[in-house]
């Protein structure tokens, strides 16, 4: 349904590296750039996801998240570690949620802004 979003972030050179560290380990890169954004896809695709520098950024309260699909529990792992490792926050781990299905391997984190995200694998190993 959706065909893309974005993001305001406080400062364009955090968030890209962020970005950047995290959403290569699910295998999406830059798809375009410019002084005052970034866009996320598909190599070769489209932007699905992008950053835009604003002066004001109020992340939205429980409730919203962002959950970014995942090719495996090992891909999930990599972006928990990538984004602790870019300044994100943990937001409850990585790891089987059962609350949320038999099969549901996923990490939450908080971005350099305050965003709430998440990469999710639901395939039965």
């Amino acid at each position: 349904m959706l065909h893309h979003l974005s993001f305001a972030v406080a400062d364009l050179a955090r968030s890209s590296a962020f970005y950047d560290a995290t959403l290569s380990t699910l295998g999406y890169v830059r798809v375009w750039a410019d002084d005052a954004a970034i866009g996320y896809g598909s190599p070769g695709g489209g932007d699905k996801f992008a950053i835009k520098l604003h002066s004001v950024v109020v992340t939205p309260g429980e409730g919203f998240h962002v959950a970014f699909a995942a090719s495996s529990r090992e891909a999930v792992d990599h972006f928990y570690r990538a984004a602790l490792e870019q300044g994100g926050k943990d937001n409850g781990g990585s790891g089987l949620h059962p609350e949320y299905g038999e099969h549901y391997y996923a990490a939450f984190v908080f971005d350099p802004d305050g965003y709430r995200i998440e990469a999710v694998n639901k395939e039965a190993i």
